[in-house]
């Protein structure tokens, strides 16, 4: 275990527990770890609602707006891009200046500029007010995991981080029932003016209950050559995996770009065992736990964001429900992920994270296997049952890999940390909806003419058959206006059907990585430095 101490500069009544399995005593509210976590759960709330929430209001700033399809996925691929690229370095600014300040800016920037979003008249202003979302977010993030790391006893720390989860969980499979009720209701503004009160509830809670914890020997100065490295590697390989699916996964660009990334990433390597403090110490790596659980928060983020990527396009395109109808249908996910995250952060505390963690991608395996199995008449019911045991894998897989990535780092990285655990998610959610849709891509392709020409449909030249398949891939029936209504019923079918074979076969990959990941749980185990926390003292 590494060694904390701190320099205190508070009074007697803010001195830290010399046990560092009591909580820290504060003086009054500030400091309390479970008013700690209800303030940094309102500010989370803010970034993975943000997430979802906007897919809904596409369609309404594209047309208000007059914007291209181009323009409206930069309002997507924007914000995902400043996130993923700067969580990191986010972190380790959370380390050297105090995870309460980058926590109060993150919040007081995110919701500034979701104001902005909401006053903005062109696209170009929507887009841009989007990338500083992401910076802020990044800021935000690890700044809570940070706080909650320093502010819980190893004791109470799963069950912190369940309750947190459990609000990243509902936030993101929240955000299209309340988008479609502010799209449909109010207008799309209005999804990004709901950030401002959230936004200034978290800092009005953060002034009054945030508490700073140093450790003594945080960093005191910046890997800047490090930060260029690793943020070039990390744009190159997000945007090649954002392009991927325009560009194609055969083309040199796309390729360029990925081999870009690997060799920033080789030389980001070789630079930081030479820097005096280098921004992400590679020795954290030499922690088998770490590591395994880097590497799950990765294959459960490809299993889950690139499986459910499909599942919103068959319950809209498919099974014809509104964006609201559609949300509500996810709900027993989204139930499940309220009801598992405490109970999963109970029982690694108790048992430690390899069962739980194992059985959660077990499950997810098998709720995605089972979702290979839906047809375009599935009903409600079936569905419902591998939503919910999807809910219930996820759970504690949340949990479980941010505990064992946090908690066996040294407590003066728990920023990098935390950075290194939202980046992970992030990277693998791009990887999982590029991989996936690519495997979606691939069967449409290869079934779309032989199901069109087996149905007696007219042939189709070979730029009407790229444009019908662009279409399938989303679920979407390629019908024009004034066909007569049995050959747009014949197409639907055909439509349908080949969209629902592509998502059980992109299914069928996404439960092939959750079952490998049950064997890299069994690498974890419980955070060696997670007692270190709730034993340091306050700045």
């Amino acid at each position: 275990m590494t060694s904390q101490t701190t320099i205190d500069t508070t009074g007697p009544g803010d001195r830290a527990s010399a046990d560092p399995s009591e909580p820290t005593p504060a003086a009054g509210l500030r400091g309390h770890p479970w008013l700690t976590l209800i303030t940094v759960a309102v500010g989370v709330m803010m970034v993975a609602l943000d997430g979802t929430i906007v897919a809904i209001a596409n369609p309404a700033i594209q047309k208000d707006l007059g914007a291209s399809f181009s323009d409206v996925q930069w309002i997507t691929n924007g914000y995902f891009l400043a996130l993923a690229v700067c969580l990191i370095t986010a972190g380790k600014l959370g380390d050297r200046f105090g995870h309460r300040q980058t926590f109060l800016i993150g919040v007081t920037g995110f919701a500034t500029a979701s104001g902005a979003i909401g006053l903005s008249n062109s696209i170009a202003a929507v887009v841009t007010f989007r990338v500083f979302q992401g910076l802020f977010g990044a800021l935000l993030m690890p700044a809570a995991l940070g706080l909650l790391r320093a502010t819980f006893p190893a004791e109470k720390l799963n069950m912190a981080i369940g309750i947190w989860g459990m609000v990243i969980g509902a936030s993101t499979a929240g955000g299209p029932i309340l988008g479609g009720v502010l799209v449909e209701h109010v207008n799309w503004q209005s999804v990004f003016f709901v950030n401002v009160p959230v936004g200034a509830v978290a800092l009005l809670l953060g002034l009054l209950i945030l508490l700073d914890h140093r450790a003594e020997n945080a960093p005191r100065s910046f890997d800047l050559p490090g930060i260029g490295l690793l943020s070039g590697a990390m744009f190159c390989l997000v945007w090649a995996l954002i392009q991927a699916p325009t560009w194609g996964w055969g083309d040199i660009k796309t390729w360029s770009f990925i081999g870009a990334s690997a060799l920033l990433f080789v030389l980001f390597a070789v630079w930081e065992t030479r820097v005096a403090e280098p921004l992400i110490p590679l020795g954290m790596f030499r922690s088998i736990p770490l590591s395994a659980g880097v590497v799950l928060m990765v294959m459960m983020a490809i299993a889950f964001m690139g499986g459910l990527f499909f599942v919103t396009f068959y319950l809209q395109n498919v099974h014809g429900m509104s964006p609201i109808d559609a949300g509500l249908h996810l709900l027993p996910l989204t139930g499940m992920m309220i009801v598992g995250s405490p109970l999963a952060g109970a029982a690694i505390t108790k048992l430690g994270p390899r069962v739980p963690l194992a059985g959660g991608m077990a499950a997810t395996a098998i709720a995605m296997y089972g979702m290979s199995t839906l047809e375009a008449d599935t009903g409600s019911g079936a569905m419902s049952i591998w939503f919910a045991l999807l809910g219930f894998g996820l759970a504690p897989v949340m949990v479980g890999a941010t505990e064992v990535i946090v908690g066996n780092a040294p407590m003066e990285l728990s920023g990098v940390a935390g950075g290194l655990q939202q980046a992970a998610m992030q990277i693998g959610g791009s990887l999982g909806t590029a991989v996936l849709g690519a495997v979606m891509a691939s069967r449409v392709d290869s079934e779309l003419p032989g199901n069109w020409a087996g149905a007696g449909l007219p042939k189709l030249t070979p730029e009407q058959l790229d444009q019908a398949s662009e279409a399938v891939q989303v679920g979407v029936a390629p019908t024009a206006k004034g066909m007569p209504e049995a050959l747009v019923a014949k197409i639907t079918t055909v439509a349908h059907d080949t969209f629902v074979s592509g998502m059980s076969l992109a299914s069928l990959v996404a439960a092939g990585v959750a079952a490998v990941a049950v064997l890299v749980a069994f690498l974890t185990k419980r955070g060696q430095n997670a007692e270190a926390g709730a034993g340091v003292g306050h700045i």
